[in-house]
């Protein structure tokens, strides 16, 4: 009872924490005005805003001063606490990354208006879904067809066409992690993305009918998307193709016990059979497709962000990041990470941000993840369309 009788009721705890409250914004304030003067003592020396050893060593001490149970929590403030300081810093100093210049050069340099028309490289034949992608994006694509995702980046390389359209990850199946893998090996910049609504089909020569089936065949994620469709057809395979298109393409010469799953205008394209439509498992099944080019066009109405960078291999690093995209107030999409080709436990972390073109803070910030990070690639910034 008598530890009952030494707890502070509910309403002396408020005012308590009022009280340390105001202090804190105060001593917060305070602290800013000082950061306001070592931003003008930076200037006066050609010093960069940015200084790592030095937040390196004050997390440290913020860690001791903190104590084993406070730690990581004073550690996560103050990572926020310093990335404030540094946007409030830029702000006072108005200074601009080689980042800002660039996006600011490409806002300037783009068209208003998307092209209708313009050379477009996707990866398949007829009826691929990256074409219907394409024919959503642009009124009267130019499409070239190629054989693999890798050839389609070679072509935007080389200059063979002015856009790829290639898909990145489906509402059901996830990340197509062989795009993020080649995304790492080529340059280019995304200059818009498509949610497209994918409805898979079963198809197969007209002398087929289900119970005849032995074996499907599909791209990958459509084969994932369509699992527990195919799991309920006792003793059948199921085969990866590269492409959804080049698997009806197939069947139509491989004829009966063969099935394909793609989509419905395959069977007008290769004189295949609809035996069963829509049979992903999930009918709210999207696929998002990012349009790339050789160099950054930014449209207006550009509202997402997408990047690439690494980490360093320390507890604590990727949780400090995301603070610091928390603390300029943008919202975090999308975070994936791929193990880096030659570096053992290394990951490349893709980041989404939403956040409009002209906002100062999205600049501010691409400006120091860009200093601050030992590898870090800009993707580009553009509109989605659904």
């Amino acid at each position: 009872m008598s530890n009952e009788k030494n707890i502070p009721s509910l309403e002396q705890s408020r005012e308590a924490i009022d009280r340390i409250d105001r202090e804190l914004v105060k001593l917060f304030c305070e602290r800013m005005g000082v950061s306001a003067d070592v931003a003008e003592y930076k200037r006066s020396v050609g010093k960069a805003v940015t200084d790592a050893a030095r937040e390196r060593a004050l997390l440290c001490k913020i860690s001791e001063l903190a104590g084993p149970e406070m730690e990581e929590y004073a550690r996560t403030l103050y990572a926020s606490i310093l990335s404030i300081s540094k946007a409030y810093q830029h702000e006072r100093l108005n200074t601009s990354s080689k980042l800002e210049g660039k996006i600011s050069a490409a806002v300037k340099d783009t068209s208003p208006f998307f092209p209708a028309r313009a050379k477009v490289a996707c990866q398949g034949v007829e009826g691929a879904y990256s074409l219907k992608a394409a024919e959503k994006l642009f009124a009267c694509p130019e499409v070239s067809f190629y054989k693999t995702f890798d050839d389609v980046f070679a072509a935007i390389d080389r200059g063979e066409c002015r856009y790829g359209v290639l898909p990145i990850e489906n509402s059901t199946a996830g990340s197509v992690t062989q795009i993020y893998d080649l995304m790492s090996n080529h340059r280019f910049y995304i200059v818009r993305a498509l949610r497209l609504k994918v409805d898979h089909c079963l198809l197969a020569t007209p002398d087929t009918k289900i119970e005849d089936i032995k074996e499907i065949v599909s791209h990958q994620q459509a084969l994932s998307q369509c699992a527990g469709y195919i799991a309920n057809m006792d003793g059948v395979r199921a085969t990866a193709y590269p492409n959804t298109a080049k698997a009806a393409e197939f069947v139509k010469s491989a004829g009966k016990g063969y099935a394909a799953i793609a989509n419905k205008d395959c069977a007008n394209i290769y004189g295949l059979t609809v035996l069963d439509e829509d049979i992903q498992d999930n009918g709210n099944n999207y696929t998002r497709f990012i349009c790339i080019s050789k160099t950054p066009e930014i449209y207006p109405g550009a509202d997402k962000t997408s990047i690439v960078l690494t980490v360093p291999h320390k507890p604590g690093s990727l949780s400090r990041l995301l603070t610091q995209i928390d603390a300029m107030n943008i919202n975090l999409t999308k975070l994936e990470s791929r193990p880096m080709p030659g570096h053992d436990f290394e990951f490349l972390f893709y980041f989404d941000l939403e956040s409009p073109i002209e906002s100062p803070a999205l600049l501010r910030l691409l400006g120091e993840l860009e200093s601050s990070s030992e590898k870090f690639r800009y993707l580009g910034t553009y509109r989605e369309m659904l």
